[in-house]
């Protein structure tokens, strides 16, 4: 088996992966855009996770696989409404951002796994359909990219990568996006152009959550069916694919794409002859140090909002 073959093998199973931490990255970008850091992305993956597993199994058997972008919705709708509690302590509170995300993460998996354990008696929720792959009948014939991109794929990645699109649209080209940012960079000039700065920060929150929620849901329709209490630290490495990405959209495509390719290498390397020669535990934590050493090197040159972490107090100079 050549490179290529290889490659042609791992590609939709990396991009399978990497659609719940994009997605879930570009929720922190619009959190920390506004101004304030959110690293309870974890949390709120598995609150849309745990939300949309609840909702795809009451529904599943009325509606099957009609149930699956309400259970999505669902999963968003979690995520947005559960990012408040941050929001309040970041921003009504002026509590510490991380202390605050930390406490969420920690309620987010206690609060789902009761409950999913008063629901079912296992804390496991599985569900029984779930996203099928399609091939693009013409797409898929075009050289190189056709079999890279459009073979086996959900149309949960379509509706991603367009969200993508839209948000770099919004944060670069509305006003929306200039308000947003002006208020994670400069809040009290924003506040004195007679922007609502903690509006606009409440905004860039629920965005997170919602988008967080709708990476732990896609989780559980494309490759898990079963809701158990846990999304393996995607929401961490999604953190990690944000600074990664330099806070900007398609850089986060860029840095989530590198970060699930990693994690495809890992998780198949026992089935791929080429890949088995190599010690497992070298590419299971492969990942990781990655992770760490791309954050090591754009540390210095990262270019974070200006604002981003710091209470907002009205009248400040």
């Amino acid at each position: 088996m050549n490179i290529w073959q290889i490659v042609s093998q791992i590609f939709p199973y990396a991009i399978i992966l990497t659609m719940p931490l994009l997605i879930t990255a570009l929720g922190g970008l619009f959190s920390e855009r506004s101004g304030v850091v959110n690293i309870g992305l974890e949390g709120l993956m598995v609150v849309g996770f745990f939300a949309s597993a609840i909702v795809i199994k009451g529904l599943e058997s009325s509606l099957d696989a009609a149930a699956i972008p309400i259970g999505l919705l669902a999963g968003m709708a979690a995520g947005a409404i559960f990012s408040l509690l941050h929001a309040f302590a970041s921003i009504n509170l002026n509590a510490n951002q991380v202390i605050s995300g930390t406490a969420i993460n920690m309620m987010a998996g206690a609060i789902t796994v009761y409950l999913a354990r008063t629901i079912t008696g296992s804390g496991n929720i599985s569900i029984r359909i779930g996203v099928i792959r399609h091939t693009i009948p013409v797409l898929s014939k075009i050289p190189i990219i056709g079999p890279l991109i459009f073979t086996q794929t959900y149309w949960t990645t379509w509706i991603i990568l367009l969200i993508v699109l839209i948000s770099w649209f919004v944060l670069y080209k509305t006003s929306f996006g200039l308000r947003l940012r002006a208020c994670g960079e400069h809040p009290s000039s924003a506040a004195s152009a007679g922007v609502n700065v903690y509006r606009m920060r409440y905004i860039g929150v629920m965005i997170s959550g919602a988008f967080a929620g709708l990476g732990g849901a896609i989780i559980l329709v494309t490759y898990s069916g079963e809701f158990n209490g846990s999304v393996a630290g995607l929401g961490f490495l999604s953190l990690a694919a944000l600074i990664f990405g330099q806070w900007k959209p398609l850089g986060v495509l860029g840095a989530t794409f590198f970060f699930g390719f990693a994690m495809t290498v890992a998780n198949v390397s026992q089935v791929v002859p080429e890949l088995a020669v190599i010690p497992p535990l070298i590419l299971k934590v492969f990942p990781y140090v990655v992770t760490l050493v791309a954050l090591v090197l754009f540390s210095k040159t990262s270019q974070a909002p200006k604002a981003a972490g710091q209470p907002y107090y009205p009248g400040q100079g």
